[in-house]
C-alpha cells in the first residue's frame, strides 16, 4: 500500500514538471492569452479582433497588427523576434531549396495545426497564385514554434502561442482569412535604392501596393487592403568610388522594377494572369 501511494506521488510530481511539449493545444493557447490579456486591455483591443501579419526576413521580425471593433485601420500591436529561418534573402522557388518564402499569403482555419510537432503552427499557403504561375514548388511552409527551421519561420514557443492564439480567435470570430505579407526587408521611399544586404532576385512586392498603405507618417496604423502578388525584380548596381585615403570602394544599391501583370502572361504563353 505504501509503495502504491509513493508511486502515485512520484507520478504526480513528474506530471507537474512535464515540459510544455506535453501540454494540449488548448492549454498552450490559453497561456498565450493569459500573457497578452493586460497588453490587449491597455491597447483597447480584445481576443477575436481581426489580425494582419507582416514578416521582414532580414530584420528577423514578425509584426502582429490588430483592428479594434468599429475601426477600419489596423494598429501595430506587437513585434516578435523570429527565432530562426533558413536560406537567404529572396523567394523560395523549388522544393528542397531551403528557402523561407517571400510573398503575399492568406491563412484560413484549415491551415492551422494545433497538434504540430513544433508546438503550434499555421501553414502560409505557399505557393500562392503568382508562385504557381512561375512553376515554383514547395509545400508545408509554416510559421511555428520550437526555434528550428527548414524553410519555415520559427518562433519561440511563447511567441507562437500568442500569435497562433490571436489568429485562431480572429478566424473563429468571423475573419475569413488572415493576410500574411512576407518581405525580404522594409522597402519604403526613404530606403529604396540604398538598402544593403543580400540581393533578392526574382520577386518582390511593389512598394506602392505591397507594403500596406499608412495613414500617417509612422508605422503604427495602416489601412490594410487585399494584396495580390505583383511580379518584379530587384536590380543591383555596384557603384565604384574612392574614399579619402584613395582606396577603391564598392557600394551595393538596389531598386525595384515592377514588371506588371503582363510578365505572368509572357512568362507562360497561353496562360492568363491570376487575379
Amino acid at each position: 500500500m505504501k509503495r502504491s501511494v509513493f508511486g502515485l506521488l512520484v507520478g504526480l510530481l513528474v506530471l507537474a514538471g512535464a515540459p510544455s511539449a506535453q501540454m494540449g493545444p488548448v492549454q498552450k493557447v490559453r497561456e498565450g492569452f493569459d500573457r497578452l490579456q493586460p497588453q490587449l486591455a491597455d491597447a483597447g483591443l480584445r481576443q477575436g479582433d481581426p489580425v494582419f501579419i507582416r514578416i521582414f526576413k532580414q530584420e528577423s521580425e514578425l509584426e502582429l497588427w490588430l483592428r479594434a471593433s468599429g475601426e477600419n485601420t489596423f494598429r501595430l500591436f506587437k513585434t516578435y523576434p523570429i527565432c530562426s529561418y533558413s536560406g537567404e534573402l529572396g523567394p523560395k522557388t523549388r522544393e528542397g531549396d531551403g528557402q523561407a518564402p517571400e510573398g503575399f499569403y492568406q491563412v484560413g482555419t484549415g491551415q492551422l495545426n494545433p497538434h504540430s510537432s513544433y508546438h503550434l503552427s499555421f501553414n502560409l499557403g505557399y505557393p500562392n497564385a503568382y508562385e504557381r504561375a512561375q512553376g515554383w514548388t514547395g509545400s508545408y511552409l509554416m510559421v511555428h514554434g520550437n526555434c528550428v527551421s527548414i524553410g519555415c519561420y520559427a518562433m519561440t514557443d511563447d511567441g507562437i502561442e500568442e500569435i497562433y492564439g490571436l489568429v485562431e480567435a480572429a478566424l473563429k470570430a468571423g475573419q475569413s482569412k488572415v493576410p500574411v505579407h512576407v518581405f525580404p526587408f522594409p522597402v519604403r521611399p526613404q530606403t529604396r535604392g540604398r538598402h544593403g544586404g543580400q540581393p533578392a532576385p526574382g520577386f518582390l512586392a511593389s512598394t506602392g501596393s505591397g507594403l500596406c498603405r499608412f495613414r500617417t507618417g509612422s508605422d503604427t496604423t495602416c489601412r490594410a487592403r487585399p494584396i495580390r502578388s505583383i511580379p518584379g525584380r530587384l536590380i543591383r548596381s555596384i557603384i565604384r568610388n574612392h574614399d579619402e585615403t584613395g582606396s577603391r570602394t564598392r557600394t551595393r544599391r538596389y531598386r525595384y522594377e515592377d514588371l506588371g501583370r503582363a510578365a505572368i502572361r509572357n512568362r507562360r504563353p497561353g496562360r492568363t494572369a491570376h487575379r
